[in-house]
């Protein structure tokens, strides 16, 4: 990873080099969990299901380079569009900061390590189950700390 400056985090995002982008994610491995939407009403429900690529004591990507390849539907959140994903964490750095909020106390650039996102109960380290013996995503609803269910708006 190329130089990072010094609290970059705080600059708008659109400011960020790659690497400062890359940075700004807590690691949590939220995003990779599989989630259900209600046809009916846009509803979303999160799961414990993890990709296959998503260690679950780590909550970290196996192969993080080449996701794209060893999954296609993988989503690259770029700038363009983390205002437009609405399954993105309350707690996730990158709507934070597009919003304009500051990061969490926890947040492993200002404690320099994971433990304190863990210890906040942010992290699904240990509490997810790969996709590869899940079974159906339905036995695996769950409701994560600081996360509100959430209705897509119908157009």
């Amino acid at each position: 990873m190329g130089s990072l400056r010094p609290k970059f985090w705080e600059l708008p995002l659109d400011d960020l080099t790659r690497d400062e982008w890359e940075a700004l994610c807590d690691g949590c491995g939220k995003c990779c969990l599989h989630k259900l939407e209600d046809e009916d009403t846009g509803a979303i429900a999160h799961t414990n299901v993890a990709c296959k690529l998503l260690d679950p004591d780590t909550a970290l990507c196996s192969d993080y380079r080449f996701r794209k390849l060893k999954v296609p539907d993988c989503m690259r959140l770029t700038l363009r569009i983390v205002r437009d994903v609405p399954w993105l964490p309350a707690t996730c750095a990158y709507r934070l900061r597009a919003d304009g909020d500051p990061l969490p106390d926890w947040h492993p650039l200002l404690t320099g390590n994971r433990q304190a996102m863990r210890e906040a109960g942010i992290s699904v380290a240990g509490r997810v189950v790969s996709e590869l013996q899940a079974g159906p995503l339905e036995n695996h609803i769950v409701d994560w700390p600081g996360e509100e269910p959430f209705e897509l708006d119908e157009e």
